[in-house]
């Protein structure tokens, strides 16, 4: 009996320091991998985009430039970039000058001599329409709000962007009392998607930031950011009391 109780005894022991199995090679090299293409993707792609995007503008903005004012007439080697601060001189010398009563002047004959082109106005009116009311003072509240929706259907929840409050025509036949104009992303696109005016009451406005709704939609749902409700109620209610 007591012969047995020795035999298990031991046999337990050996088993509770029983050595954990090794990762292969292999296991711990595709471990590291995936952990060093987490951290290098980003980084990689967003200086492939900025070095593009700047020597997409230097292409097209240093032709321009007289050489005795380039950079590369003096430094052995070409730096991408120039181009772009060039250009933000450019425009914002062009927005200077449109500030006094002579810049006014000379941009309204401008748009005088636009307005005699049939194809080239109606070009460049609607441009002109987006990109006022997207930096207009008056359309500062335009996209800085995410809401979600009930699309395609009820019962089937969609995030969208909060453009504007809807006016004019549109509302007037609508037969509503208010309504929004919403913009639906498309996933993995953001920027294309559905022009839709709602209901006020069908429309939920969150807590959301725009920059991490897009992150949500660019990730098809992947990435969710955080939210938490209980300080988001007790800042609400701070808010209410000031």
């Amino acid at each position: 009996m007591s012969d047995d109780k020795s035999k298990d005894n031991e046999t337990r022991t050996v088993t509770f320091f029983e050595p954990a199995k090794k990762q292969s090679a292999w296991v711990n090299l595709r471990s590291n991998f995936l952990t060093g293409f987490v951290i290098f993707a980003p980084i990689s792609i967003t200086i492939y985009l900025v070095w593009n995007f700047a020597e997409f503008v230097d292409a097209r903005v240093l032709p321009l430039v007289p050489g005795v004012y380039r950079l590369e007439e003096y430094l052995p080697i070409s730096l991408p970039g120039f181009g772009v601060v060039v250009f933000f001189f450019i425009v914002a010398g062009l927005g200077a000058l449109t500030k006094n009563l002579f810049g006014r002047q000379l941009f309204r004959i401008g748009e005088g001599y636009l307005d005699r082109l049939p194809v080239v106005r109606s070009i460049y009116n609607t441009l002109k329409q987006i990109v006022e009311t997207i930096f207009a003072q008056g359309g500062k509240d335009s996209f800085e709000k995410v809401c979600m929706i009930q699309y395609p259907r009820e019962g089937i929840w969609a995030l969208a962007f909060i453009s504007t409050d809807t006016s004019g025509e549109v509302l007037s036949r609508s037969g509503s009392d208010a309504m929004m104009s919403v913009f639906l992303p498309t996933t993995p696109n953001p920027t294309s998607g559905f022009l839709l005016f709602l209901p006020a009451e069908d429309v939920v406005v969150l807590d959301m930031s725009v920059e991490d709704a897009a992150k949500l939609v660019i990730s098809a749902g992947l990435v969710t950011p955080p939210w938490d409700a209980v300080a988001k109620a007790e800042a609400k209610r701070r808010e209410a009391a000031e």
